[in-house]
């Protein structure tokens, strides 16, 4: 068994569609919008496979986003190695986007960086696991 995607509710779908199109390689299949019940959503396709589904609707719950919440918190995206991880974190937070956590070495032992999106919601750039790790 596997993940299939992952769907989160946000409030611009173009702005979180375009950064994840933009720095992850992601490709957008077209809007999809039902129009008798206003929702509204993108299919993202990553590099393997997998998918993220950014949604919307007229009516939705947009309470602060606490850092130690419960439900889902981030999502993890490899982004190659460590280097990469840097590369990536620095371009990231030159284009204005909040560096949450530098990139370190996390008790797993995974290399990562941690980046919010415009509405908060948290990314954790990671380096594929080196052998012996």
């Amino acid at each position: 068994m596997r993940i299939e995607h992952v769907a989160m509710y946000v409030n611009d779908m173009e702005k979180c569609r375009d950064l994840f199109v933009k720095y992850f390689k992601a490709k957008s299949a077209e809007k999809y919008h039902n129009f008798r019940t206003g929702f509204s959503a993108y299919f993202l396709t990553f590099e393997d496979g997998s998918h993220l589904e950014i949604m919307q609707r007229p009516t939705m719950d947009d309470p602060p986003k606490g850092t130690y919440r419960t439900g889902y918190h981030h999502i993890a995206i490899e982004v190659g190695d460590r280097k990469d991880v840097d590369d990536m974190t620095k371009r990231l937070q030159e284009d204005g986007y909040n560096v949450v956590s530098g990139a370190r070495t996390t008790g797993d032992l995974c290399y990562a960086s941690v980046i919010t999106d415009e509405e908060g919601n948290e990314i954790e750039l990671i380096a594929k696991r080196e052998v012996g790790r």
